[in-house]
This record gives C-alpha cells, sequence and structure tokens, in this order.
C-alpha cells in the first residue's frame, strides 16, 4: 500500500519510521530541511537548533526513541537558570535565596506562588479546560501576583490571546516545569544538538524503506475512488501534520480550525554573556521578544567557541515591517551589545508554530481520521494541554498504528 505523509517534522518522521517496511511510504516536505520546529542550523563547525528546544525526565517516549536509534549516549542533563527582567534590571530567580530577593512580589506572594508549584502535579488539568489563566490565578493568587509575574508570561507567549488561555495550559506549563534543584531546572539536550536525533530519524526511515522529498510542498490533496491524489500522484493514504486549518484548504474538506499563532525566533552569536549566567530570562519591560533565552548558560560554551543567544517572540498574523531590525536593535541596545560584537544572526519564522491553548481546546482537537484523511501533529491530544517533542512522537506512534490497524496488509 502506499501511503503519503505531508510534513515532514518530528511527527512526521516518526510515523515514516513507524509505517516504512509494512507499506511504500512518500514525505513531502516544504522546506530543504528536515524537523519542522526541530530543524537546525550549520554555523561554522557546530549544529544549532532554529528555535530553542529541550526535554524532560518525564519524557519517556522521546527517551524510548532516542534508545532506538542509538543517541541516548548524547544525551546530557544539564542546569536550567531562570530570570526575570523588570525596570532595565535582571532579576535572577532560581535559587530559594534569589526568590526570597525578588522585589516586585511580597512575602505573602512568593510563599503563594511556591505552594502553587507544589500544588501543580496533583492537579487535574482537564478540569482546568474551561477556566482562563487570568481568572485562575486573579481567584487563587490575587491581583499582585498575576500583573508582577503571569500577565507579562502570558503576553509573552500569547500576545493579544493571552485572556482567553486556559488554566490547563498554565497548570501544566508549571508541573512540567517544577523538576528542580538549588541550581535551577533538570533540562536534557543532545550533545552535538537536537539535529543529532532528526538525521537518525530521517536515516532509519529511508533505510527502512521510507522517501523523504525535502524541498517539496504539497499544494493540493484530492479524493479519488477509495484513496487520494496529492498533486496528482495517487495514493491509498495519507497523513497530514499539517494545521487542520491548513490540511482543509488543501484537501477541500471540512476540518474545524485550531487556533494557531506564529514564532520569529532570532538566533545570535557573540563574544561575551549578557544575561548574568541565566539561561531563561523573561521580559517584563516591553520588547519586540518576550523571552532572551541564553543557550551557552545552558549547553557547554566549549560546545560552540561563542555565546548562542535566543531572542523568541510569537505573533498572530503577520510581522511587521522591519522586524528583524528591530529586534536586533533593541536587544543591542538594551544588553549594550555593540552590532559589531554579533558575528552571525538568523532568523527563523513560521506562522504556525503551534496551538494557542484557549479555553474550550480540548473538545474541539480533531481525531487521528477526519473524513478518510489521517491526521496528527502538535494539535493531537498527546500535545494537550502543552505541546513538546514527546506529544509529538506519540502522536506521530500513534497516527502510525491506525493507519496500520485499517491497512495491516502491505
Amino acid at each position: 500500500m502506499k501511503v503519503c505523509i505531508v510534513g515532514g517534522g518530528l511527527c512526521g518522521l516518526v510515523s515514516a519510521l513507524e509505517l516504512a517496511g509494512a507499506h511504500q511510504v512518500d514525505l513531502f516536505e516544504r522546506r530543504p530541511i528536515p524537523g519542522g520546529c526541530l530543524g537546525s542550523y550549520r554555523a561554522g563547525d557546530y549544529w544549532i537548533e532554529e528555535y530553542y528546544h529541550h526535554c524532560f525526565a518525564g519524557d519517556t517516549s522521546l527517551l524510548n526513541l532516542f534508545d532506538e536509534l542509538g543517541v541516548t549516549e548524547r544525551l546530557e542533563w544539564l542546569q536550567g537558570s531562570t530570570g526575570y527582567y523588570v525596570d532595565g534590571t535582571i532579576h535572577p530567580l532560581t535559587t530559594p535565596t534569589e526568590i526570597l530577593r525578588y522585589p516586585h512580589l511580597t512575602l505573602i506572594e512568593k510563599m503563594r506562588l511556591g505552594l502553587l508549584t507544589l500544588r501543580s502535579r496533583r492537579l487535574d488539568v482537564s478540569m482546568l479546560d474551561g477556566i482562563t489563566a487570568k481568572r485562575f490565578i486573579l481567584d487563587n493568587l490575587g491581583p499582585g501576583i498575576y500583573a508582577s509575574f503571569f500577565e507579562p508570561l502570558l503576553k509573552s507567549k500569547f500576545g493579544e490571546r493571552a485572556d482567553e488561555v486556559s488554566a490547563a495550559w498554565l497548570i501544566s506549563r508549571i508541573a512540567i516545569r517544577s523538576d528542580r534543584g538549588a541550581g535551577g531546572e533538570r533540562l536534557g539536550y543532545l550533545r552535538g544538538g537536537f539535529q543529532q536525533f532528526v538525521a537518525r530519524l530521517e536515516e532509519e526511515a529511508a533505510a527502512r524503506g521510507a522517501s523523504i522529498m525535502l524541498d517539496s510542498p504539497v499544494t493540493e490533496i484530492r479524493r479519488k475512488g477509495d484513496g487520494w491524489l496529492v498533486d496528482g500522484k495517487a495514493y491509498d493514504c495519507v497523513i497530514s501534520t499539517l494545521p487542520p486549518q491548513v490540511t482543509a484548504d488543501l484537501a477541500d474538506i471540512d476540518i474545524a480550525p485550531i487556533p494557531y499563532q506564529g514564532a520569529a525566533c532570532m538566533t545570535l552569536a557573540i563574544d561575551r554573556d549578557v544575561t548574568n549566567d541565566i539561561y531563561w530570562l523573561n521580559m517584563k519591560d516591553k520588547a519586540p521578544y518576550g523571552a532572551v533565552v541564553s543557550h551557552t548558560n545552558f549547553a557547554p560554551l566549549e560546545w560552540y567557541g561563542e555565546h548562542i543567544v535566543y531572542l523568541a517572540s510569537y505573533f498572530a498574523g503577520r510581522l511587521s515591517d522591519g522586524f528583524e531590525q528591530s529586534m536586533l536593535s533593541d536587544f543591542c541596545r538594551r544588553f549594550s551589545v555593540s552590532k559589531d560584537e554579533v558575528h552571525w544572526h538568523r532568523l527563523a519564522v513560521d506562522p504556525y508554530a503551534g496551538p494557542v491553548y484557549t479555553t474550550g481546546l480540548k473538545d474541539r482537537l480533531p481525531a487521528y481520521e477526519e473524513h478518510g484523511l489521517f491526521l496528527a501533529g502538535m494539535f493531537s491530544p498527546p500535545n494537550y494541554p502543552e505541546r513538546s517533542m514527546n506529544g509529538s512522537v506519540i502522536a506521530g506512534q500513534e497516527v502510525a498504528k491506525r493507519v496500520l490497524a485499517r491497512y495491516p496488509d502491505a
């Protein structure tokens, strides 16, 4: 049987890996590199992701796949420190002492925040899908914590839709980030970058017989009898990993849209650290980015020979003209960096970087099969209420299981 997979991100590559050998598999990826949001740049003699990534100790399916592909020996468990940029000042918020010194929350507010962090893993997030994160924080922690701590985080992540985001997303986010000791969060990263993982996925899927076609965008999916035509080529089965509304347009069928947002992420290299050894610096002050992620305050500097920094921004619609220059100029001004100090910079833009986890989203997620098409991706149940590499691995495996159940014979 001939299977077409549309989209060569993590979910699509995992689906190809699971189905190759049992069926003839063609995977189409519009970009010249595989991996989707896990794609990487080649910078000199190293690889670096276009969008910052790390994994967690609870990512069982992802870690099992690392084992299967022989990349586990590259996995390093590192410490991720955090901070807040407020009124032009960097405030570290990693250790208990640093949190106690943070001047923009009272001692009582800090205690309430700490108790919520402890409770987060015990809360049933499915019961929080209909409550906004804003209402949950206001009701449980008060307006001071919301205004000083959570509102800037929500707005930097979701922009104009921040007030629509569910408490299910927020509590899930807090829970997954509560695996921390005195030195910060315990986060996983592959020595040499996640490019090592993507390359092994592509290599193993191809070794099992999958054809992975890069720089090959799909422009039309049409039903023909019991099968499908994808850009005029006949297939028995189609898996789309694109956002549901994009698939609906390509196939001219009715699939309920999922709210998505875009991401603009600048990666740049400089000679020195500008965030005081902090890995993840959230921006409370208004800026063209919501976080400064100093990758080499997380992964060892000697792997790269230069400091790697990400500037993370999310958007709806389209970016304003001159956005790239305004982002770089703001960073240089705010952190006293001369543009001559920037070795290189690149801007990655994806208008469909991920779902916006609005209230009620849980009941609007599409099934793995709609109108005879198979669907899986960041919008699938394993990526609710927060997307992750682990969720995309599970979604890719789950949709492959359904294809194999429907079409058991090659």
